[in-house]
């Protein structure tokens, strides 16, 4: 039985040939060649990229994935999860944590900065004549 063509195994997956072709170069999916050079999936390949995207959807990334290559022909979504599986997603958890307390961070200095500038903008500078805007020089925004 001739195997699936990148094509439909996007369809019915719902990935792209591009994305198909990621997980490939990652390991996480197998190809052969056909005598025409197209690259055909076996059928197994539904489930495993179907589990692929569950977890990157969860926020694991590929090399994250690459640990559950034993489970990815079962059923990852309500298999009961492992020690390990258990330590990347808390380790993968750390770390989107960190990048989103340093993207708050900066989002809240740039907050600052921009309520720091509206401030020097409404006030009338010191030593300046407020019956003339063109002298009043303009507010810089300090972050």
């Amino acid at each position: 039985m001739p195997g699936l063509r990148i094509g439909e195994l996007a369809r019915a997956t719902g990935s792209t040939p591009r994305a198909l072709r990621h997980y490939e170069e990652h390991g996480l999916i197998d190809s052969h060649r056909a005598a025409n050079g197209y690259r055909e999936y076996d059928d197994r390949a539904v489930v495993r990229v179907r589990n692929i995207r569950h977890l990157l959807a969860g926020g694991l990334t590929l090399t994250d994935v690459r640990a559950f290559l034993p489970c990815l022909d079962g059923d990852v979504a309500t298999a009961a999860p492992s020690p390990a599986g258990l330590r990347i997603a808390r380790d993968r958890l750390a770390v989107l944590d960190a990048r989103i307390a340093a993207q708050v961070a900066l989002r809240d200095r740039l907050a600052a900065a921009l309520r720091a500038a509206a401030l020097r903008a409404a006030a009338p500078p010191i030593g300046h004549d407020t019956a003339t805007p063109a002298a009043a020089p303009k507010a810089a925004l300090t972050i």
